[in-house]
Protein backbone atom coordinates (compact mmCIF):
# COMPACT_ATOMS: atom_id res chain seq x y z
CA UNK A 1 0.00 0.00 0.00
CA UNK A 2 1.47 3.48 -0.89
CA UNK A 3 2.08 6.21 1.59
CA UNK A 4 -0.67 7.93 0.29
CA UNK A 5 -3.57 5.55 0.30
CA UNK A 6 -1.95 4.61 3.70
CA UNK A 7 -2.66 8.21 5.12
CA UNK A 8 -6.25 8.36 3.29
CA UNK A 9 -7.34 5.60 5.57
CA UNK A 10 -7.07 7.07 8.67
CA UNK A 11 -8.19 10.17 7.77
CA UNK A 12 -11.52 8.22 6.40
CA UNK A 13 -12.28 6.59 9.46
CA UNK A 14 -11.79 10.02 11.18
CA UNK A 15 -13.83 11.40 9.26
CA UNK A 16 -16.45 8.81 9.15
CA UNK A 17 -16.60 8.84 13.45
CA UNK A 18 -16.38 12.87 13.05
CA UNK A 19 -19.46 12.82 11.52
CA UNK A 20 -20.78 9.34 13.97
CA UNK A 21 -21.36 7.20 10.27
CA UNK A 22 -18.63 4.71 10.91
CA UNK A 23 -16.31 4.03 13.93
CA UNK A 24 -13.06 2.55 13.93
CA UNK A 25 -10.85 1.69 16.66
CA UNK A 26 -7.53 0.81 17.13
CA UNK A 27 -6.61 -2.49 19.06
CA UNK A 28 -3.66 -1.44 21.43
CA UNK A 29 -1.48 -3.93 23.41
CA UNK A 30 -0.09 -2.38 26.55
CA UNK A 31 2.63 -2.03 27.14
CA UNK A 32 4.37 -0.30 24.31
CA UNK A 33 0.98 0.74 22.81
CA UNK A 34 1.93 -1.71 19.85
CA UNK A 35 -1.06 -2.21 17.76
CA UNK A 36 -2.34 -5.98 17.30
CA UNK A 37 -5.37 -5.20 15.49
CA UNK A 38 -8.79 -2.98 14.87
CA UNK A 39 -12.62 -2.97 15.08
CA UNK A 40 -15.16 -1.66 12.50
CA UNK A 41 -18.63 -0.88 13.53
CA UNK A 42 -20.53 0.76 10.26
CA UNK A 43 -24.02 0.35 8.80
CA UNK A 44 -24.49 -2.85 6.62
CA UNK A 45 -24.91 -1.68 2.87
CA UNK A 46 -28.11 -3.80 2.94
CA UNK A 47 -30.34 -2.79 6.15
CA UNK A 48 -28.70 0.80 7.32
CA UNK A 49 -30.93 -0.22 10.68
CA UNK A 50 -28.05 -3.22 11.36
CA UNK A 51 -24.65 -2.22 12.53
CA UNK A 52 -22.04 -5.17 10.66
CA UNK A 53 -18.46 -5.49 13.08
CA UNK A 54 -15.27 -6.31 11.58
CA UNK A 55 -12.34 -7.11 13.89
CA UNK A 56 -9.16 -9.06 13.31
CA UNK A 57 -5.79 -8.99 15.09
CA UNK A 58 -2.06 -9.52 13.61
CA UNK A 59 -1.66 -13.53 12.91
CA UNK A 60 1.36 -13.09 15.85
CA UNK A 61 -1.88 -12.36 17.99
CA UNK A 62 -4.16 -14.42 16.80
CA UNK A 63 -4.34 -16.04 20.26
CA UNK A 64 -6.41 -12.92 20.88
CA UNK A 65 -9.22 -13.17 18.42
CA UNK A 66 -11.58 -14.73 20.80
CA UNK A 67 -11.07 -12.79 23.89
CA UNK A 68 -11.14 -8.90 21.58
CA UNK A 69 -14.49 -10.56 19.81
CA UNK A 70 -15.70 -11.71 23.24
CA UNK A 71 -14.81 -8.15 24.71
CA UNK A 72 -15.97 -6.08 22.02
CA UNK A 73 -19.69 -8.10 21.79
CA UNK A 74 -19.95 -7.37 25.30
CA UNK A 75 -18.73 -3.09 25.02
CA UNK A 76 -21.55 -3.16 22.37
CA UNK A 77 -24.45 -4.76 24.36
CA UNK A 78 -23.91 -2.88 27.53
CA UNK A 79 -23.36 0.41 25.83
CA UNK A 80 -23.82 1.11 22.78
CA UNK A 81 -27.79 2.09 21.89
CA UNK A 82 -27.21 -0.56 18.37
CA UNK A 83 -30.54 -1.91 17.79
CA UNK A 84 -29.05 -4.76 15.85
CA UNK A 85 -25.67 -5.62 15.55
CA UNK A 86 -24.16 -8.39 13.07
CA UNK A 87 -20.77 -9.64 14.09
CA UNK A 88 -19.75 -12.83 13.19
CA UNK A 89 -19.39 -15.54 15.83
CA UNK A 90 -16.02 -16.97 16.33
CA UNK A 91 -15.55 -20.70 16.04
CA UNK A 92 -14.60 -22.41 19.34
CA UNK A 93 -10.58 -23.54 19.30
CA UNK A 94 -9.50 -26.53 19.89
Amino acid sequence: MSLDRNLADPRRHADDFTRRVGFTYSVIQAPGDEVIGCVYMYPARDDSTIVEVHSWVRADQAHLDRPLYDAVSKWLSADWPFPHVRYAPRHPTG
